[in-house]
């Protein structure tokens, strides 16, 4: 079964926090949080199409400016969502530049940006270049409650945390998929085409066997037949991001709601076990306490990032959120 989306740490444990979302079978990828980029070449970059940011402080979004600079001068778009006041964060950034070289034969890059206040997007905004970035209101979308993104493969939700300001924690889930066995198309006589999505979204609506697609070139062909061999069907990907929190037991049961039974929860650690106080202080969790939470929800695999610098050896993050991970 083939894997729509790869994810991967932008930087290693002690760096900025980031993680990319690699579309394997489109020109896309997705970003949750934007600290430093460096590691990301140009080429990545430039496949972004949404960017959710926890929240604003510099470790977290640092990287904007190297993102914009890629992007200014190319017609594709780019979504960037953030907590409640990320649109005026985004305006005061975008006014921070001279932008008078912009006219109406300028490439229109079109920036939309959105704050998100833990349970619905409550503002958005676009910033298009022949308008030199001038903010212009848009119209919130219409989506579930804790919901941010919705595509037909998948969608993406969100939880406000608290980090002594919101921090925003994300969910990716991957709806049911279904891949094509191309020898049983070749046995009925199908061809590949873009009747095959149709197919699929028909499946993961639950339609009936006795549902009829049709096929260009080739007739008319019922789900029934498809789902026979043709398409092998399997649970969709489900993995989660929680960057800084407090470990407290709302910040743990918004985590639950998000995490639960992931493929893959990639947790903040700033601190272990024993500088505790230090994590209290602060609002962030210790490697433990992220052990726990993975226990918690029954992920099935757990990736920790974010230690502080305070510590010349970062091995015994793993060792402590593997005991609590691991206790029976």
């Amino acid at each position: 079964m083939s894997v729509l989306v790869q994810p991967r740490l932008i930087n290693d444990p002690a760096g900025d926090p980031g993680l990319y979302l690699d579309f394997h079978f489109g020109r896309r990828a997705i970003l949750f949080d934007l600290g430093d980029t460096a590691p990301l070449s140009a080429r990545e970059l430039l496949r972004v199409s949404h960017v959710f940011v926890s929240h604003a402080h510099m470790d977290h979004i640092a990287g904007l400016d190297r993102l914009l600079r890629l992007r200014l001068h190319r017609p594709r778009p780019l979504l960037l969502l953030g907590p409640a006041g990320f649109v005026d964060q985004m305006q005061n950034r975008l006014g921070s530049f001279t932008w008078n070289l912009l006219n109406e034969a300028s490439v229109d890059f079109r920036l939309t940006v959105q704050s998100f206040d833990g349970e619905t997007i409550t503002e958005a905004a676009e910033f298009r270049a022949r308008e030199q970035y001038r903010r212009r209101g848009l119209p919130p979308p219409d989506l579930p409650p804790g919901t941010v993104l919705r595509e037909p493969e998948f969608d993406i939700r969100a939880a406000a945390l608290d980090h002594g300001t919101p921090s925003l924690a994300f969910a990716f889930r991957q709806s049911r998929r279904f891949n094509v066995l191309r020898n049983r198309l070749d046995d009925l006589g199908l061809p590949v085409g873009p009747w095959i999505d149709t197919a699929k979204q028909a499946m993961r609506d639950g339609l009936p066997d006795d549902q009829v697609i049709v096929v260009p070139g080739a007739g008319q062909v019922t789900l029934a037949v498809l789902r026979d061999g043709a398409f092998q069907s399997a649970r969709g990907q489900h993995f989660a991001y929680v960057a800084d929190a407090a470990d407290t037991g709302e910040n743990r049961a918004l985590i639950a709601d998000l995490a639960r039974g992931a493929d893959h929860l990639f947790i903040e650690s700033a601190f272990l076990d024993r500088d505790r106080d230090l994590a209290t202080a602060t609002r962030h969790l210790t490697a433990r306490a992220a052990g726990e939470i993975a226990r918690a929800t029954g992920v099935r695999r757990v990736t920790l990032f974010h230690h502080s610098a305070r510590y010349d050896d970062y091995s015994g993050f793993e060792t402590e959120m593997r005991a609590a991970f691991d206790h029976a």
